[in-house]
């Protein structure tokens, strides 16, 4: 056996010896001050233990809880593990009539929800992150650290919408840029679709840098109005009030390059699903050799003796009245 933290162990041993030694030897005021057989005459006498067991159970938890700081362990020595994965851009559409309401709360929270089910589905695989508008710009580099992917793509709220148009172009051109050294070149867009002139020349450029896309679309058919950063409905130059649907032209043009696109659901069985569909159109290629420590863990076993030790000495439980009735007869 063995231990993890045995440092935190040790520094925290050390108070605790001196504390259970003031505990246990020293009295407490009211002992010092009455005389003792007084005291015993007075003393409601209704707990099962007395008040020096009881400082020992106590203490002993206490001393159990410190030893699991330790983090016994019994080792089973090293194990080398490949990990296997995938290339793969993320970009999130950052355009106005991300800004919609019709799935809740809005469209760019749950596309952003949608991402974060994403990256749980796809754990050994690197991803990179990208927002896109009228210019399309990185988030983060590729990693496999999902956790800190989550915490940008966190930052990323409704001060980033530009009310500009999209522009699909700019986007392209960043994909091919930051995937041109990744085989193959996978590129996943969580977006409501945009209009139809913002995708011209878009299904031509992937195709062009061999970049396979993947479309997520997030919105309703039906659509519903632009709203302007202070949450009030958008109108246009002709004063009508201007409303976003979710344009599915881009599942279209995804498969146009070997891809694929859903329409986001509720539930994470979708991305789920995207992810099984990506793994299984590319072979997974090997991302690097790890070494795991092989262990049992112990700290469990010594917080439940520690917790049984806490019940047993908080509990009190008073003696039979009766019996102490007899005795006095």
């Amino acid at each position: 056996m063995s231990w993890v933290h045995p440092w935190l162990m040790a520094v925290m041993l050390v108070p605790f010896g001196i504390f259970a030694f003031l505990v246990l030897t020293n009295r407490d005021m009211v002992s010092r001050v009455f005389d003792a057989k007084m005291l015993e005459r007075l003393r409601v006498d209704g707990d099962v233990l007395p008040l020096r067991v009881r400082n020992v159970v106590l203490l002993s938890a206490v001393a159990l809880m410190i030893l699991a700081l330790g983090r016994p362990v019994i080792e089973h020595g090293e194990r080398t593990v490949t990990l296997k994965g995938l290339d793969a851009m993320v970009a999130l559409d950052i355009s106005g009539s991300m800004r919609s309401q019709d799935v809740y709360p809005n469209r760019l929270t749950f596309a952003k929800q949608k991402i974060r089910q994403l990256l749980h589905a796809m754990p050994a695989d690197e991803i990179a992150l990208a927002a896109y508008a009228h210019a399309a710009f990185m988030l983060a580099p590729f990693t496999t650290d999902k956790a800190t992917l989550e915490q940008i793509l966190e930052g990323v709220d409704e001060s980033y919408i530009n009310l500009a148009s999209t522009d699909f172009g700019a986007l392209a051109d960043l994909a091919a840029t930051f995937l041109e050294d990744k085989d193959p070149r996978i590129l996943i867009v969580f977006t409501d679709g945009g209009d139809a002139d913002a995708l011209k020349g878009f299904g031509e450029q992937l195709k062009e840098n061999n970049i396979t896309l993947y479309s997520v679309l997030v919105g309703t058919d039906k659509g519903a109005p632009v709203l302007d950063e202070h949450g009030r409905p958008v109108h246009t130059k002709e004063g009508a009030l201007a409303i976003t649907q979710r344009n599915d032209a881009l599942i279209a043009l995804a498969r146009a390059t070997g891809g694929d696109g859903l329409v986001a659901a509720n539930g994470k069985s979708d991305m789920q699903r995207l992810a099984d569909m990506i793994h299984a159109k590319f072979a997974v290629k090997n991302q690097g050799k790890t070494t795991v420590k092989e262990r049992t863990e112990l700290f469990v076993y010594l917080l439940a003796a520690a917790t049984l030790l806490l019940l047993l000495g908080l509990i009190s439980l008073p003696r039979n009245p009766l019996r102490k009735t007899r005795r006095a007869s």
